[in-house]
């Protein structure tokens, strides 16, 4: 693979993930309903609607999950296998292509939990504004996930429930993720 090449993959990655980082931002805060008045929450809004408002209209929400968040992340995490592979000069089977950007989501859904996780715990180690609107959106997302351990971890005054939750996150990644694409990619390649 050329430089060029990989310099192309570098910022295709970028670009992808940022937009499905706010796709991603808007599914989330709609199912655990943060709060819509806060600034970064209308930033995700305001962004997100455009794309997400006509598909809504044919896909409705299931429960507090919007569905077209989650089609709009995935067909995004299949055009950026699909232009990987072909960017490499390769053509992928199909069913491969839909099994890879599955496990690409939900390996960035883990991701970005983990790194939600890490930061708020850290964050709990210094005196920060709870009220920041960063702050609030990221308690908002992470509550239900913490929820069922908080308070149960506690030794010597410390509550391990968030690393409990991070290696429990881990070991998704590595038993449900990796076969995932594991079998992706065995698909995409004979295809």
């Amino acid at each position: 693979m050329s430089y060029l090449t990989n310099a192309i993959l570098f910022l295709l990655e970028i670009v992808f993930s940022a937009a499905v980082t706010l796709i991603v931002l808007r599914l989330l805060a709609e199912a655990c309903r943060a709060d819509f008045n806060n600034p970064l929450s209308q930033f995700i809004y305001r962004y997100t609607n455009p794309v997400l408002s006509p598909i809504r209209r044919i896909i409705p929400n299931w429960r507090r999950i919007n569905l077209a968040a989650v089609l709009i992340a995935w067909l995004l995490m299949l055009l950026k296998q699909l232009l990987f592979f072909v960017l490499q000069g390769r053509i992928p089977g199909i069913a491969g292509l839909l099994v890879l950007s599955l496990a690409d989501l939900l390996d960035f859904v883990l991701v970005f939990y983990l790194v939600l996780i890490f930061v708020w715990s850290l964050m709990s180690l210094f005196q920060v504004d709870r009220y920041h609107p960063v702050l609030r959106l990221m308690g908002s997302l992470i509550e239900p996930v913490l929820r069922p351990v908080r308070g149960r971890l506690v030794a010597g005054g410390l509550d391990f429930g968030p690393w409990a939750v991070m290696i429990v996150l881990v070991l998704l990644r590595l038993l449900v993720v990796a076969p995932l694409t594991g079998f992706g990619m065995q698909l995409a390649v004979s295809g």
